[in-house]
């Protein structure tokens, strides 16, 4: 409440036993998600709202005496008008109309200070709902090293609400929030507010209160330098390509120690399993369904995470933010938009988050063309399939030196490959069925800024936890299924040979569709169980060679050699390329579009891509090895 000049910020618990509900808000690259790190560690999840698939993360911090908060991080905006799903979810939340999330008790509003002309915008519809308030200027470290300035009291006067200069990054002003969470901050009188869906006015009443109070920084001259480069319509395109290719490389080369340790350690395991457990059908289940099955993907996690490290970095750095304009013009030429880049971008990691950021694309028709397309990025569930396929028939040999090997520039053929089709699509989408006008591109540029170590350990703790749940449940039970299917019908208590098996059967149900193609029943195995998700064929593979005796990973690069020619081995990795092989994205597809036809469109479209252009690939190969 603010009832005086000397007045102090009551925050009363919504719950009892002292338990608040703080929403942190603030606009994209206000360093929001650092500050909420920084306030939960370790103690945080992301969940989905109800009703809706936009993410958000809870988190909970302890303040003395036993008071616990629930910190919600909201969705970035730069306005309380919802005109996409994030900007109406966080609008929702602020006001209590969201269904299953408590109303904030109060809010921190994080705002850039380096930027704070532009961002003090969204403070007026926020601080109109009447909540308690904190308002957090970020970067402080940064502003300082700039030689930008700004009059935190006047500031707090003119919003009438108190305000922290603080560094999430650097852990300055931490105790400023939290004692606003315990009600020690005074405030004075808010002052009159402009209409909060009125642009204009909010855009005067910001320039009002930073007048005389804020000089923002001026932006480095090597910043300026950099952007000569990343933003060049020539430069801008060969220094992201250089960027990819030496990602890449670095994935290859660098996560291949650890990966032989994890491959090590898993066969290892699998051994004193097999050695110390006597002789019985669980222990077969464990070591040739469980640990050739599951391990046989879990080997791929370094490389992966090492990936994720790349592209956090380069997120983090600001750098991807330039290559989302340079990828502008690209879009165009597909008939999209920019705003698609960052969607399409998410895919690489995973489609069904890719398809949920599409949400913030107001157009329905370039929406529902980007969320179409997204799947025929190159997801980190792809990965697996690649890296074993790969390192099964192409040789490591060096190509530009130690800046690309064969392996690498296989595997960045398979992402161009991918992105091809993507762009074809989009094309033939947008000049039919969908075809709309084109909308502005407008992104602001964060600016440069070294990563935190801490927030990289975050998103790599993050989809670590997403991809071993993935092995713990769907990868597990795959694993299981499959291996059971494997053994039965037993003849008087003896499984069959796998071939005999029910799994055998319908490899061998599928094997003449797919024979064409370069397959054969083990390879049809994988393929029906891959529905459930890519990688699950690199386990069932794994379990298959695992009955066979084949349980570990250079095991299976060598059973795959026996069973696939060259062209059926290209033909696997063109099939995955283009295949949406994944429920949980047809699934998502189906709740984003409100119905089964745009999914039944995409997986009828993918899979005939994936079938003609694999056969091709097996003939074209088979003629010339």
């Amino acid at each position: 409440m603010r009832s005086s000049a000397d007045s102090l910020v009551r925050i009363e618990p919504a719950q009892a036993h002292q338990r608040f509900t703080v929403a942190l808000v603030g606009p994209p690259n206000s360093g929001k998600s650092t500050l909420f790190n920084r306030l939960t560690g370790l103690r945080q999840k992301v969940a989905n709202y109800p009703g809706v698939t936009v993410e958000h993360r809870l988190g909970q911090m302890q303040l003395v005496r036993g008071t616990q908060v629930d910190l919600i991080d909201l969705p970035g905006v730069y306005s309380l008008d919802p005109r996409s799903e994030d900007e109406q979810v966080t609008h929702d939340v602020l006001t209590g109309r969201r269904e299953g999330t408590p109303k904030p008790d109060a809010v921190l509003l994080i705002l850039d200070a380096t930027n704070l002309g532009r961002h003090l915008m969204l403070a007026a519809p926020v601080l109109s709902l009447g909540l308690p308030t904190l308002v957090v200027l970020n970067m402080a470290d940064e502003l300082q090293n700039r030689s930008g300035e700004v009059d935190v009291a006047a500031v707090a006067r003119r919003l009438g609400t108190p305000v922290v200069l603080a560094s999430a990054a650097k852990d300055q002003g931490m105790e400023a929030i939290r004692e606003f969470l315990h009600g020690e901050f005074a405030v004075p009188v808010a002052p009159e507010l402009p209409m909060v869906d009125d642009v204009p006015k909010c855009r005067a009443w910001a320039a009002r209160v930073s007048r005389g109070a804020y000089r923002a920084p001026d932006p480095p001259l090597w910043s300026r330098r950099l952007d000569g480069v990343f933003l060049h319509p020539f430069l801008g395109p060969l220094v992201f390509a250089f960027v990819v290719v030496a990602v890449f490389q670095a994935i290859f080369t660098g996560a291949e120690p650890l990966m032989n340790g994890v491959d090590s350690l898993i066969s290892a395991s699998g051994k004193w399993i097999s050695t110390h457990l006597p002789a019985s059908p669980l222990r077969d289940l464990l070591v040739e369904g469980v640990w050739a099955g599951v391990g046989s993907v879990l080997v791929f996690l370094p490389q992966i995470l090492l990936l994720f490290l790349f592209i956090g970095f380069l997120e983090d750095s600001g750098y991807l933010a330039r290559a989302a304009v340079i990828a502008d013009r690209t879009m165009a030429r597909a008939g999209l938009q920019g705003k698609s880049f960052i969607p399409l971008l998410s895919a690489y990691a995973c489609a069904v988050p890719a398809i949920m950021a599409a949400r913030t694309i107001e157009n329905k028709r370039d929406r529902i063309a980007t969320i179409l397309i997204a799947p025929f990025m190159t997801c980190s569930a792809r990965f697996p399939v690649y890296a074993l396929v790969i390192a099964a028939f192409i040789p490591e040999r060096q190509l530009l030196g130690p800046f690309l090997g064969t392996r690498t520039a296989a595997l960045l053929g398979l992402y161009v490959l991918g992105f091809l089709a993507a762009f074809v699509t989009a094309r033939l989408l947008k000049s039919s069925i969908l075809k709309s006008s084109r909308a502005p591109f407008v992104m602001e540029m964060p600016p440069y800024r070294w990563p935190t170590w801490q927030s990289l350990a975050f998103r790599l703790l993050d989809r670590a936890k997403v991809f071993l749940r993935r092995a713990g449940t769907v990868i597990l039970a795959g694993s299981i299924g499959l291996w059971i299917l494997a053994h039965v019908p037993a003849k008087d208590g003896v499984a069959p040979p796998i071939a005999e098996s029910l799994a055998g059967a319908a490899g061998r149900t599928v094997e003449p569709l797919i024979q064409p193609l370069g397959f054969n029943w083990k390879i049809g195995i994988g393929l029906i169980t891959s529905l459930a998700a890519r990688e699950v064929l690199v386990a069932t593979l794994g379990t298959i060679y695992g009955i066979e005796g084949d349980e570990n990973s250079a095991g299976l690069q060598a059973a795959l050699q026996r069973d696939l020619t060259p062209g059926g081995a290209v033909a696997l990795l063109v099939f995955f390329a283009f295949a949406m092989q994944c429920i949980s994205t047809i699934a998502v597809v189906r709740r984003e579009t409100g119905g089964w036809k745009w999914p039944a469109i995409q997986f009828g479209y993918m899979t005939g891509l994936a079938y003609v252009c694999a056969w091709a690939a097996n003939r074209i190969v088979s003629a010339f090895i």
